[in-house]
């Protein structure tokens, strides 16, 4: 969920959106967001801020949804020609450098 703010509203609280919902972000000249659901929100961040929080949201979930190994492989596969499978590179031989 990204925080915003309801633009125009008395109280300075903030408000949770799922990002997944929203479908565009405009700026004519106050930010509405657009949802799916075809509702409009006019929100105090600019649209830069929206988008950026966006984006940070989605970075954080996929850097979660990746174990530490495959976000630090070094591993390279090698494509197999034919059989259109995967295998692992082999390894430098013994007293071999890559």
């Amino acid at each position: 969920m990204i925080r915003l703010h309801r633009l125009g509203h008395m109280d300075d609280e903030p408000f949770h959106l799922n990002p997944d919902l929203i479908l565009t972000i405009e700026a004519h000249p106050d930010t509405v967001v657009t949802l799916t659901t075809g509702i409009k929100v006019l929100v105090a961040e600019s649209p830069e801020v929206v988008v950026d929080a966006v984006r940070e949201w989605r970075s954080s979930i996929l850097s979660a949804a990746l174990p530490v190994s495959t976000r630090r492989s070094t591993a390279t596969l090698t494509v197999v020609r034919g059989g259109g499978s995967l295998a692992p590179a082999p390894g430098p031989k013994e007293g071999e450098t890559r």
